[in-house]
């Protein structure tokens, strides 16, 4: 049975899904976007600091289901221009840690309200 997770500590969704659906053992976290909770603004218009916001969003979510960064298997990762790889991935790298998930980071023409990246993640307990 699917379960809905659901929490103020991350924005809402911006469409008709859930933040998150938690089947058995996996969760499978919706694509975050930086913005910030409390105001619905987009975090500044920076690869550094709107990394950081996704992750912290995706991290409410995981938490709220009981999971932690540690449970996530696989990440999503999608961003508005390649060339801020390095920049992302220095980021991305703070947050997990000695067994890496596994990853795809593509470059999209846009994301939603223009952000400059987006991330969904799979967690396994």
């Amino acid at each position: 049975m699917n379960k809905k997770i659901q929490t103020d500590k991350a924005p809402k969704a911006v469409g008709p899904y859930s933040q998150a659906v938690q089947q058995g053992n996996l969760l499978f976290v919706s694509g975050q976007i930086p913005l910030d909770v409390q105001s619905g603004e987009m975090a500044a218009d920076d690869i550094t600091v709107q990394t950081r916001k996704v992750i912290e969003n995706l991290k409410a979510v995981i938490e709220a289901a009981g999971f932690s960064l540690k449970d996530v298997v696989k990440c999503s990762c999608f961003l508005k221009d390649m060339s801020e790889f390095a920049a992302f991935n220095a980021v991305y790298g703070e947050y997990f840690g000695e067994v890496l998930p596994a990853r795809e980071t593509v470059e999209v023409a846009r994301l939603p309200k223009d952000a400059r990246v987006e991330i969904s993640v799979i967690c396994a307990a």
